[in-house]
């Protein structure tokens, strides 16, 4: 049995992520000290592993606990369930690339049409575009 703080060391996670992920569900101790310490064993381990991973990768926290739930009772869920989940996140994620490079191309617009020098800022064509709006509907787009 791990204390929270042995916990966060072999994981990589401090304890205060540990505590975050248990008051959401995700984590959760096996066993608890007299005194209310969190005693973690090797099935909690292995859960907050999984956590952190679904984490890194950019799982949401709603996301992760419907994967709990899948990994706890697998023989009553399918791939497709997984599959699901996991193609929503990708499709978040492609949005959300889509939505960086629009931004790339109208910072690289504004600073293309920039000269960048010592001028008195009343002259900016970077600052002139933001004042009108001039990429406002490019973002909205």
């Amino acid at each position: 049995m791990l204390k929270i703080s042995e916990l966060a060391a072999k994981t990589g996670m401090s304890a205060h992520t540990l505590r975050f992920y248990e008051k959401n569900g995700l984590v959760s101790a096996s066993d608890r000290s007299e005194a209310g310490y969190r005693y973690y064993n090797d099935a909690d381990v292995r859960r907050a592993e999984f956590v952190k991973t679904a984490r890194n990768i950019g799982f949401s926290l709603e996301d992760i606990g419907q994967l709990l739930s899948i990994r706890v009772d697998k023989k009553s869920h399918s791939c497709q369930d997984v599959t699901d989940i996991t193609r929503h996140k990708l499709d978040e994620v492609n949005a959300k690339i889509s939505e960086l490079q629009s931004m790339q191309s109208t910072l690289q617009i504004l600073l293309d049409s920039c000269c960048g020098g010592p001028e008195k800022a009343t002259q900016c064509s970077i600052m002139d575009a933001l004042e009108e709006g001039e990429f406002r509907a490019a973002e909205e787009n």
